[in-house]
């Protein structure tokens, strides 16, 4: 993908400006959600800057796992995160070992802060997914020209999706509106009396590894494990383990304000 500035040493593309400004729309919801229950503002954002850089590592290393045929030869393009290849599953595990180890170290309560970031990362998930549009990649299979048009999108995605004289589905935009759909009902559950500590991210990893195992099988460029989609196997255990969750914080019924409701 072409450099949209390219200034010698230092190129701009808009995969890293997309990426940036979903990374700061998301971080500033989550400090200010959890500034609103009495958290440190210092502590938030040491956190999430400890869980955003162990994330990029870890979804770059993860993608680069992966695809190591690809890389084994040429090693230096391991770096060059510009052109894409950061897998969102990979950046999840690894934000999320840092968070556990330093709210362990702190005696936080880990759903707790989850439910806080949950929110802010799937609308960082709803505006990075355009990253790879102007990228060209996370696309479906070869479609036609009258299909998308049917799709009534307008015409700059049509043209987006005109990959080296073919047309691709684009599932990009289907995982990002499903991010965004979650993130409204999540700012509207998070506001009621009823939710418990663990509900919103137990909603997140349900609602996320659903639509992710759907839209993955129509993509084409997934990581693959033998004959097994990677990104299909991991929607599943998010699923798996978001109802655990629930039923987990359904037991324990424990409030916001630190309170119980044992009705």
């Amino acid at each position: 993908m072409e450099p949209i500035i390219d200034l010698g040493i230092i190129s701009i593309h808009w995969y890293s400006i997309i990426l940036l400004i979903a990374i700061l729309l998301g971080s500033n919801l989550a400090i200010k959600e959890a500034k609103r229950h009495g958290f440190d503002e210092d502590f938030i954002v040491n956190l999430l800057f400890s869980a955003v850089i162990v994330g990029i590592i870890g979804a770059r290393i993860y993608y680069v796992i992966f695809n190591f045929d690809y890389y084994k030869n040429d090693l230096v393009e391991i770096f060059k995160v510009w052109n894409g290849g950061l897998a969102i599953h990979g950046g999840l595990i690894f934000g999320l070992v840092s968070i556990v180890i330093i709210c362990y170290k702190k005696k936080v309560n880990l759903l707790q802060i989850l439910d806080y970031f949950v929110v802010g990362l799937i609308i960082a998930q709803a505006i990075g997914r355009w990253g790879n549009f102007f990228n060209g990649e996370a696309h479906g299979p070869l479609t036609t020209l009258s299909y998308l048009e049917s799709l009534h999108l307008p015409k700059f995605i049509i043209d987006g999706m005109n990959i080296n004289g073919s047309f691709y589905i684009p599932t990009f935009l289907y995982e990002s509106l499903w991010c965004f759909i979650g993130f409204i009902i999540m700012l509207i559950l998070r506001r009621r009396g009823f939710m418990k500590i663990g509900y919103l991210t137990s909603f997140y990893l349900v609602w996320y590894g659903i639509e992710r195992f759907f839209v993955e099988g129509l993509r084409t460029d997934s990581l693959m494990f033998l004959s097994f989609k990677v990104a299909q196997i991991v929607s599943l255990i998010m699923i798996l383990v978001g109802i655990f969750v629930f039923i987990y914080s359904l037991k324990k019924k424990v409030s916001y304000e630190g309170g119980k409701d044992d009705d």
